[in-house]
């Protein structure tokens, strides 16, 4: 496997690889990251689709990225997906997949004619004391000296970012601005995450430093994401022939590891109740999704809280992953990510309009009519007094293709799910979806005196706990994700957000569908470049906007130097005149 740059590979097919029609793979659950590689031991590996095996627990497709109609409950969404353009491997995928709702057009087709015909941005970033404006302004209000934190970070070495906190690199200077406010609630960073995972972020989205304060620099797809990515995909697999086996949960991969080589030798799973070890030969390709972000998540409904259980169960994904590392160092650490989960928990809830009482609250905030089919709030509000950190979005409505057309879907989300609301004196983990729905009217804007009625009466709201949500960001070192594909591995690899792949970063729908591309390239050889990580942080322009802008603007003149440092900076400057280093600092404002 290699990687490739530019477009002339992305438009090659490869040839097929060779022994090919006598493989099977079998992939271990259907979420993002295993149907991608499914979809590309089809494309690029010409693999038989009857001999791609997907083996998944539950009776759904999607894992995390779903969107769902549940009897009795309503409509749930447990997250969202933010999307960028330069997603090189997702769009290298999409263009492949057709498209469920136009025929003759790609699903990568009709999410770029969507974003270019009604591109999405924020009017209303953040709010304050019950639904006023804050915060956008675009200002990260960052002092020189919060700026200088941020790139003593991005300028840290990988090695020495190892299992360290982000609050041992930023202090007040940074943790107190709005620059802070708009990543961590974007992100879903809190300050005991990883610094090395908050390096990586600033350099892989470099070139999105000045969208931050108002999500100009995110896509969205036209539905939820299962409906919008995971349905074509499943569509496109069952007619290539794929094989998908539902309701059957893999509990463990045994190995035969030598000093040599390993191989993916039995498969142990439940299937229709009954304990199946299924032989395997080193032509029998195993992809394993380990761990698991929506793991152990839990719905209440809009009378009921969730049931908090954060209790790793016998044969879940975290259980699977830590009975396969226990076989091989190379495997990862499970334990490094699903130990806390007091620290990488979070809460959502999706919230549904029942009528036309709460729509004109939501279009006084986004200042957009949210019934007109095109973006609403372009990205979270966030209430930034709440107690919870509560944000909340709407984006495109319907947001589901049977949703009425007269109701909005939104969702809501809180990173702190154990502390007291503002207006609802419980934590969010104990409220019922219509307590959080009170808290989310209240930070709203709606009259204290409304609040009760319009949460009965006016809305459906469904609470989702999720112990793991951000297990990914936990401070971990090399070697505690296992590599896409381990040193001495002859049938086997490692999918989405806890498998360990070169400068991408985790909790993104790329991430995911890489891993995917990487493994299957790998294991098949297929002659064909992967796309490169969108290389922005060695474009010296993209460096010198994101600097400008991370200062508000601020030229190097503006800002605090010494009499010695600025007699230092006209002798550069003057050193400089006339040359292409001085047109390219005056065009992206650095002097």
């Amino acid at each position: 496997m290699y990687y490739s740059s530019g477009n002339y590979e992305s438009f090659a097919r490869p040839l097929k690889p060779e022994g090919v029609d006598n493989k099977s793979a079998y992939l271990v659950g259907a979420g993002l990251a295993s149907l991608s590689a499914a979809c590309f031991l089809v494309r690029d590996g010409q693999m038989k689709g009857e001999n791609v095996h997907i083996l998944e627990k539950t009776d759904l497709s999607g894992g995390a990225c779903d969107g769902y109609e549940y009897n009795n409950l309503g409509y749930v969404m447990r997250g969202g997906r933010e999307m960028d353009n330069h997603f090189e491997c997702m769009w290298d995928l999409m263009k492949s997949i057709p498209s469920i709702e136009t025929e003759g057009v790609t699903v990568l087709d009709e999410y770029y004619w969507l974003n270019k015909s009604d591109p999405n941005y924020s009017l209303m970033r953040a709010t304050m004391n019950q639904g006023q404006d804050a915060h956008t302004d675009g200002k990260f209000n960052l002092s020189d000296k919060g700026a200088m934190q941020i790139m003593k970070l991005f300028f840290t070495p990988d090695e020495v970012l190892e299992d360290r906190r982000i609050d041992e690199f930023f202090d007040a200077e940074v943790l107190d601005s709005n620059f802070w406010m708009y990543w961590r609630t974007m992100f879903a960073f809190q300050n005991w995450h990883s610094a090395l995972e908050m390096k990586l972020y600033i350099k892989r989205f470099v070139h999105h430093i000045g969208g931050l304060p108002d999500f100009k620099a995110l896509r969205f797809t036209k539905y939820n994401q299962y409906e919008s990515l995971i349905l074509p995909m499943v569509k496109y697999l069952e007619e290539h022939n794929v094989k998908f086996h539902y309701n059957t949960q893999v509990v463990n991969v045994e190995f035969d590891i030598s000093p040599d080589k390993k191989v993916a030798k039995k498969l142990h799973y439940i299937q229709a109740g009954k304990t199946v070890e299924q032989d395997l030969t080193e032509n029998d390709l195993v992809f394993i999704t380990n761990g698991g972000c929506v793991e152990n998540a839990t719905l209440g409904d809009q009378n009921t809280p969730v049931n908090y259980t954060p209790e790793l169960k016998e044969g879940g994904g975290w259980d699977m992953w830590r009975k396969i590392a226990a076989q091989d160092k190379s495997f990862g650490n499970p334990d490094k990510f699903c130990s806390a989960p007091d620290q990488t928990n979070w809460m959502s809830a999706t919230v549904t309009t029942l009528d036309d009482r709460i729509p004109p609250y939501v279009e006084k905030i986004c200042q957009r009519d949210p019934f007109s089919g095109r973006v609403v709030t372009g990205g979270i509000v966030t209430a930034t007094d709440s107690n919870w950190l509560l944000s909340w979005t709407f984006n495109r409505q319907p947001q589901f293709r049977n949703q009425p057309k007269d109701q909005l879907v939104g969702w809501i989300y809180g990173l702190f799910s154990d502390k007291p609301g503002n207006y609802v004196k419980k934590t969010m983990l104990e409220c019922t979806g219509k307590e959080i729905c009170m808290e989310w009217l209240y930070h709203m804007g709606v009259p204290v005196d409304q609040i009760d009625d319009l949460a009965e009466k006016s809305a459906n709201c469904i609470p989702c706990m999720m112990p793991y949500i951000t297990a990914f960001f936990m401070p971990r070192k090399k070697g505690d994700r296992p590599d896409v594909v381990p040193e001495g591995s002859v049938n086997f690899a490692f999918l989405g957000q806890f498998a360990e792949t070169k400068r991408d970063t985790i909790f993104t729908t790329e991430y995911s569908v890489r891993t995917a591309m990487e493994s299957v390239y790998t294991l098949l050889d297929i002659d064909r470049g992967v796309p490169e990580v969108w290389g922005s942080v060695y474009d010296v322009r993209d460096l010198l906007d994101a600097t400008v802008k991370i200062n508000d603007g601020k030229k190097i003149t503006d800002l605090n130097m010494t009499p010695e440092q600025r007699m230092m900076l006209a002798g550069l400057v003057g050193k400089i005149q006339n040359t292409d280093i001085m047109k390219l600092l005056t065009q992206y404002n650095v002097i």
